[in-house]
């Protein structure tokens, strides 16, 4: 009998967390989604391009969200399609807390995976991986896990990740203005791959969690 093979669609809700707007600030609730995890720290002198382990940590990631992909696929009872989902990073801000200069800052680097995609499936997709590509040390430092970041700010930064600090700013003042304090940890969403991207021409978005300070207008609601 002919299997006809499922094409997942992205939901409303999570095209939304996706697509921010350069425009402005908005706020936005978070679900639950799991992940693909790998945490590492930035060596002295290094940036997101030039660190091996942040390097090493976007293979691992890429290659077990490609191999998750053909595993569901070739899936005989229920194979479904999807397109993956792009690369994560959570910075957690070391010494002067300087945006321009991240040397020794704290990252967990993640790609969000389809609610079908089982542990069992996850560790399936690292084993395979590491007979073919021993060289990627980072697999296995990988782990899938949920994560629920909940009320948060976004908005798109459009440009080369030098001027972030400027993003930052009109989040900081949206945040004052609404009577928000801004969490931890700070996140990052790279919808461009900077090897094929000119700087000016890159779109990232920046997101932070958020606590409802009293007084403020999503309390008052």
């Amino acid at each position: 009998r002919e299997c006809f093979m499922a094409k997942l669609e992205l939901t409303e809700e999570i095209r939304e967390l996706y697509t921010s707007s350069a425009r402005g600030v908005e706020m936005v609730d978070v679900p639950l989604f799991n992940f693909i995890m790998i945490d590492g720290q930035l060596e002295d002198g290094t940036n997101r391009t030039t660190s091996d382990s942040f390097q090493d940590a976007l293979n691992a990631l890429n290659g077990i969200s490609f191999t998750l992909k053909f595993i569901s696929k070739l899936n005989r009872k229920n194979p479904i399609d999807y397109n993956t989902m792009p690369l994560e990073g959570l910075w957690h801000p070391s010494g002067k807390n300087d945006f321009k200069n991240r040397s020794g800052w704290k990252w967990t680097l993640m790609m969000m995976q389809p609610e079908h995609i089982s542990t069992d499936m996850f560790e399936d997709a690292v084993s395979s991986l590491r007979k073919k590509r021993s060289g990627i040390s980072a697999l296995k430092l990988a782990r899938f896990e949920p994560f629920h970041e909940g009320s948060a700010v976004q908005i798109m930064h459009v440009s080369s990740p030098g001027l972030v600090p400027m993003t930052i700013e009109r989040i900081k003042n949206y945040a004052r203005k609404e009577k928000y304090q801004l969490g931890e940890p700070y996140h990052e969403i790279y919808l461009s791959d900077p090897r094929h991207t000119k700087p000016e021409k890159q779109r990232t978005i920046l997101r932070y969690p958020i606590k409802i300070i009293s007084g403020s207008k999503k309390e008052g609601k």
